[in-house]
C-alpha cells in the first residue's frame, strides 16, 4: 500500500502537469514574443519537468507518509496548484504579467515548503532544490519575456 501511494503521488504531478502542458501549447502567440538571449529551446521542458514532477510527486509522498495535516504538506498542495495554474494563464490567457505573479507566488511557495520540511523531512526539502532552481530561472525567464513585450 504504501509504494502504490507513491505511485499515485507520481501519476498525479507528472499525469497533470503533462495533460495541462500539452493542452496550453505554446504556438504561435508565444513564438511571435520577443524573448531574451537565454531563453532555452523549446524541446528542454518537457524532458526537464518530467524530472520535476517525479521529484516533486516523491517529496509530497515523504511529507504525506510522515503527516498528511502538516504545514508542509498543505505548502506542497498549494505549489502543485500554482504549477498547474501557469500554463494556462501564460500559453492559453496570453497573461504575460499575471502568468508573472503566478511563478512568482509559485517560487515563493516552493521555498516555504523547503523551511517546512527541512526539519521533519531533509529528503524532501532537498529534493525541491532543483525545482528552486528551476523555478527561479523560469520566473527570470518569464519576467524578462513580459519585459521585452
Amino acid at each position: 500500500m504504501k509504494y502504490l501511494t507513491l505511485i499515485a503521488f507520481i501519476a498525479l504531478v507528472l499525469g497533470g502537469g503533462t495533460l495541462i502542458g500539452t493542452g496550453n501549447l505554446p504556438g504561435p502567440w508565444y513564438e511571435g514574443l520577443a524573448k531574451p538571449f537565454f531563453n532555452p529551446p523549446n524541446w528542454l521542458f518537457g524532458p526537464a519537468w518530467t524530472v520535476l514532477y517525479i521529484l516533486i510527486g516523491i517529496a509530497g509522498w515523504l511529507v504525506w507518509q510522515r503527516d498528511r495535516s502538516s504545514a508542509a504538506m498543505k505548502i506542497w498542495w498549494l505549489q502543485l496548484a500554482l504549477n498547474f495554474a501557469w500554463s494556462p494563464v501564460f500559453f492559453t490567457a496570453q497573461q504575460i504579467g499575471l502568468a508573472l505573479v503566478v511563478v512568482a507566488a509559485m517560487l515563493a511557495s516552493i521555498l516555504a515548503f523547503i523551511i517546512a520540511a527541512w526539519p521533519r523531512d531533509r529528503a524532501a526539502a532537498w529534493l525541491f532544490v532543483p525545482y528552486a532552481l528551476w523555478v527561479s530561472f523560469a520566473t527570470l525567464l518569464n519576467a524578462s519575456i513580459w519585459w521585452l513585450n
